[in-house]
């Protein structure tokens, strides 16, 4: 099930993030670098954006996927984990969660949707550009924000209105 987030998720979330993070992609990356998933109303709802968790049958977060709004045009994917264990067309929840983010993006009247990923993840380069997205130098980014640079790929994808 896809849900809007809710803070009685806060410690699953931050679990879920740092496993895949580290456990799996090995990147490295600190809770300290990514304060932003310490208080996701102020870093995503707040704001014009929106944070989505996918749940398994025991009501247990195994997704994530956020969108920040930067401008009104612009907003910045981020935080796209899955569980390893339900990852894969099978499940759909990679999908599911995407469609979530995408639908509300287009209904918020955003008109570019970008993101950062580190080079080492191969599998999500793939989804990204699946579904559209272009990967761009960083030179090229519409808006200036921070992310844990880990030989980071910058990807754009435009959206029609």
């Amino acid at each position: 099930m896809i849900t809007v987030y809710d803070d009685r998720f806060k410690e699953e979330v931050i679990k879920l993030i740092l496993h895949v993070q580290n456990a799996e992609y090995k990147v490295g990356i600190t809770l300290e670098e990514q304060l932003d998933i310490l208080d996701i109303h102020s870093n995503y709802i707040n704001d014009g954006g929106n944070f989505w968790i996918a749940l398994n049958d025991k009501g247990e977060v195994v997704g994530t996927i956020g969108l920040q709004r930067k401008t009104k045009e612009v907003a910045v994917l981020k935080k796209f984990f899955v569980y390893k264990d339900y990852r894969g067309k099978e499940m759909g929840i990679g999908t599911s969660l995407y469609e979530a983010l995408l639908d509300f993006a287009k209904k918020q009247g955003f008109s570019k949707i970008i993101l950062d990923t580190p080079s080492k993840a191969t599998r999500s380069h793939a989804f990204y550009k699946k579904v559209g997205f272009k990967e761009i130098d960083k030179e090229h980014l519409p808006i200036q924000y921070d992310y844990p640079d880990r030989d980071s790929l910058i990807f754009e994808l435009p959206l029609s209105k």
